[in-house]
């Protein structure tokens, strides 16, 4: 199993629109490097779900439902992905972005590294700490 963290601008997509809606393709990653992620995620690899912008904290768990198919949002034939994501449930408290940079043990972590990539890997000792963060 692999581990991901996506992230979404609330007032574009919040988790609880998510929920709501039970499942979501993840469209609209238009960066060569987040797309190749996408590419990467297998049904049932778990999702740490990002609230950017303004609340700045993993707020959700989810699941890739199904890995990368073409993009409805994008040209045909453009080559970018989308993947389908169930939500799986809410953390009990957001992990916010101060408390990550505060912990030592997340000193590498992508969302730290590469700030503004919307996709990214985490290493399964990073989500076992965000979840731990969040309970």
């Amino acid at each position: 199993m692999n581990y991901w963290l996506v992230k979404s601008e609330p007032s574009a997509y919040s988790w609880l629109t998510f929920t709501q809606d039970g499942r979501t393709d993840w469209t609209g990653v238009r960066n060569f490097q987040a797309r190749n992620y996408l590419q990467q995620m297998q049904p049932g690899d778990l999702v740490l779900f990002y609230h950017s912008m303004t609340e700045k904290a993993v707020v959700g768990i989810a699941e890739v439902g199904a890995g990368a198919a073409p993009d409805a949002t994008a040209e045909a034939g453009s080559g970018w992905v989308a993947v389908e994501l169930r939500p799986q449930q809410a953390l009990a408290r957001p992990v916010t972005l101060a408390q990550i940079k505060q912990d030592s043990r997340l000193t590498q972590i992508g969302l730290l590294r590469q700030s503004r990539l919307s996709v990214m890997p985490l290493r399964a000792e990073e989500f076992d700490v965000l979840l731990e963060l969040g309970s």
